[in-house]
């Protein structure tokens, strides 16, 4: 969107209208301390067509996915995105249009916002699905949440094999709660035993939380898993909650969390025609079974039908929102990704089943190809040896800075170094975690191959 400076006189009318005489006294609340002094250290001014030159030149200076074969994944994941979806969004009326509280002037994007929930629930093989959250990481802490609220009991099991973001919103959101953060150990398959569930669930455990794929890209057991963990909590008080977080793409595939008996579906909607922009904004994505239809967090949208007998939508049940009920909401989240739900809906319709398979296949065998022709390498090997979907753990021989480095320099994003902060240390500084999409071609997982043995001692 571009940008377009006030004048000297709006500047002048606006501070008239406030009440202030100058930029400065409209900041005076602001303690002295922590206000900025001096000059701003910026070069000096350009002409327009040499700002543009200036800002093109340091734009090249980034090495973006669409620039080269990118292996990255750890949570975003470079999937094809149809070009029509652009154009699409860009219309005045998705881009700019506020949160539909008027269902009346909000027909369109209350129909698409229910055709969006009616995919996911279909997608995850749950009953019902919200509008959307604000990315994967705020839906696990909602479901948490949803558990705490539906059991009246305190204890969250968290398996230590999901993303590391979507661990740490959690455990800030229960951090002044009366509540208690369970972490559970992976076992050295780099997957959460049923016995390590059993282990730590008592009477008092309101859920338990395991994605699949998890960080590893491995594919976890949640139907023996959430079977193990009701059978350890015994028939005490309320029924703890199952919680699963998927990856959209793997539920075209693999069994989804509603055949495995989750009761709560949570999960990153990045891969849904999402580009990866910059780390974000991604979407949140939430789901669950009818029985918590009231107690689930952000917007639903409801069909109906208006004075004349047509068909209408609105948004249903807000008295669970913050907006409405304050303190004793639900959840403190009002709205939703309402742009980027809309992209989503856009990708999966013009997919459709077959075409979200067709992806989730190509990612899978183009994976196992890969991570076979790696494993066979000097030097090189798979960290696990159990199932994966489209993203696997390798061991190298030498750091994976090394490899990421000498990668960029061939237009090669190898992969996440899972040594490194952004994903909070969880592995040693030889460990590449590396995920293949649809978009990954023959020569560029041989390309790879190459770098790979060219790195090598």
């Amino acid at each position: 969107m571009d940008y377009i400076s006030i004048t000297p006189a709006q500047k002048t009318s606006m501070l008239e209208a406030i009440g202030a005489e100058t930029i400065d006294e409209l900041f005076s609340p602001i303690p002295e301390s922590c206000r900025f002094t001096g000059d701003l250290d910026l070069p000096p001014a350009l002409a327009e067509l040499d700002l543009q030159r200036e800002l093109q030149k340091l734009a090249a200076e980034n090495s973006a996915a669409a620039n080269g074969a990118c292996f990255i994944g750890a949570g975003a994941y470079d999937h094809f995105v149809p070009v029509f979806i652009d154009q699409f969004i860009s219309r005045g009326e998705f881009l700019t249009a506020y949160t539909p509280y008027q269902a009346e002037a909000s027909q369109g994007s209350l129909q698409a916002f229910f055709e969006f929930q009616t995919q996911v629930a279909r997608l995850t093989g749950m009953d019902i699905s919200n509008a959307s959250l604000y990315e994967g990481a705020s839906a696990v802490g909602e479901a948490a949440m949803l558990a705490l609220n539906a059991t009246g009991k305190r204890r969250v099991l968290v398996a230590s094999t999901i993303h590391p973001d979507a661990r740490a919103t959690l455990k800030t959101q229960l951090e002044d709660l009366p509540a208690e953060f369970v972490l559970l150990p992976a076992g050295e398959d780099g997957r959460i035993s049923p016995a390590v569930i059993a282990e730590h669930t008592d009477s008092d455990t309101a859920c338990v939380i395991i994605a699949s794929p998890n960080i590893y890209g491995l594919i976890e057991d949640w139907k023996t898993a959430f079977h193990a963990f009701q059978n350890a909590a015994g028939d005490v008080g309320n029924k703890p909650l199952n919680i699963a977080v998927f990856n959209p793409t793997a539920c075209a595939l693999l069994k989804n969390p509603g055949d495995c008996g989750a009761d709560v579906a949570v999960g990153e909607g990045q891969p849904l025609g999402v580009p990866l922009q910059f780390g974000g904004p991604y979407l949140g994505l939430f789901a669950a079974k009818q029985k918590f239809l009231r107690k689930m967090p952000g917007r639903l949208v409801g069909q109906t039908s208006d004075g004349e007998g047509r068909r209408a939508f609105c948004l249903i049940l807000q008295t669970r929102e913050q907006h409405i009920r304050g303190a004793r909401a639900t959840s403190n989240i009002c709205t939703n990704q309402g742009l980027l739900a809309l992209r989503a809906t856009m990708y999966m319709t013009a997919l459709g089943p077959q075409g979200l398979r067709d992806v989730a296949e190509q990612s899978w065998h183009k994976a196992h190809y890969l991570a076979k022709r790696i494993a066979a390498l000097p030097g090189y090997d798979l960290a696990f040896d159990g199932e994966f979907f489209n993203e696997f753990l390798v061991r190298c021989p030498v750091p994976a800075s090394a490899i990421i480095d000498a990668g960029r320099a061939k237009s090669i994003h190898p992969g996440v170094d899972l040594s490194c902060e952004k994903v909070a240390s969880i592995g040693a500084e030889n460990q590449l975690l590396i995920a293949v999409t649809e978009k990954r071609t023959r020569a560029e997982l041989d390309a790879l191959v190459d770098l790979l043995v060219e790195c090598a001692p």
